[in-house]
């Protein structure tokens, strides 16, 4: 199917609220069916098997390469109080006009789990009544860093399977409104819909069309409003036994489902599953090669920065088709 040969419109069911005591006996299900098993010290990716990352491996076709992140912002908008920041340090002005070897010379700084810069969430960064995933003390989290489930768990990168469920396309519509949420019924449709199952140690991305929208009618404030999951679809996820999740938004719509706590999803996922959350990814480039190529699974490569004590990290997943 291509671009300009949509499905019908799917119904879009209404999202509905979820009790604080219905979210915790949720979470109380989605932990200890994590745990099971033993001690899960790198969390959801000891499903990650290299057997699966060989598979996977395997399946690549043309050798096509396609990044899902978005280029990093400088400036500052809606949804971005606080940009990036980037400069020059060097050359001067001399420098660049006199004979000799000379280098130029930059500065980088970031607020990593920002609403607008591509990034992974550690398993750290998500702290619930006072713990971390896996029962962890959230104190562990210090001023000088992270001691416990950090970044450093995923030093080697992440390398496996990823799945790209698209919603929007499912609905047939550009992109979902925000404070649109996705059920479980739309991830079951869309991988009918597009011949594909996520499974076992692969790396789920569900596009919601953030990226698009921003792009066609400017930024927000993604605060108040935007696209994600709906708590229950981690019901979903958690019957897949993937071991990453990954959005064009942050998985977590706005409003909450949940009015007791505000990011439902992220406290399911990181704290209660033990997976690895992927925000804001851009996936706009990645839509038109699966649809050509007639699959939506491909090797993927997520390649986070060596910063052993930190929460999260930019990053620039690749997928090889």
């Amino acid at each position: 199917m291509t671009s300009h040969q949509r499905p019908a419109p799917s119904p879009i069911p209404t999202p509905h609220p979820l009790s604080e005591a219905a979210f915790r006996d949720l979470y109380r299900r989605l932990r200890d069916q994590a745990l099971e098993g033993g001690d899960r010290r790198r969390g959801a990716l000891d499903r990650l098997t290299p057997e699966r990352v060989v598979a996977a491996a395997a399946e690549v076709r043309c050798g096509r390469t396609v990044s899902l992140a978005a280029p990093v912002e400088t400036r500052s908008g809606p949804d971005d109080p606080e940009p990036a920041s980037h400069r020059m340090t060097a050359p001067t002005r001399r420098e660049t006009v006199e004979h000799g070897l000379h280098f130029a010379r930059d500065r980088f700084a970031m607020n990593v789990h920002g609403d607008v810069d591509s990034h992974l969430d550690a398993l750290c960064h998500v702290i619930f009544d006072g713990e971390l995933y896996g029962g962890v003390p959230a104190s562990t989290v210090t001023p000088d860093g992270a001691e416990a489930l950090t970044l450093d768990l995923v030093r080697d990168g992440i390398v496996g399977r990823g799945v790209l469920l698209d919603i929007p396309r499912l609905r047939g519509v550009p992109w979902l409104d925000p404070g649109d949420q996705v059920g479980a019924e739309d991830l079951v449709a869309a991988e009918a819909a597009q011949g594909t199952t996520a499974g076992p140690g692969d790396l789920l991305f569900v596009r919601v069309g953030h990226r698009l929208r921003r792009r066609t009618v400017g930024a927000w404030d993604v605060t108040r409003a935007r696209a994600g999951l709906h708590p229950t679809a981690m019901r979903f996820v958690a019957e897949r036994r993937v071991s990453v999740l990954g959005s064009d938004g942050n998985s977590d719509a706005a409003s909450s489902a949940v009015a007791e706590v505000a990011f439902p999803v992220h406290v399911l996922a990181v704290n209660a599953m033990g997976l690895y959350l992927l925000d804001y990814l851009d996936f706009e480039e990645l839509v038109p090669v699966c649809e050509q190529q007639g699959r939506w699974h491909f090797l993927c490569v997520v390649a986070p920065l060596r910063l052993p004590a930190a929460t999260g990290s930019p990053v620039n997943p690749i997928a090889v088709l």
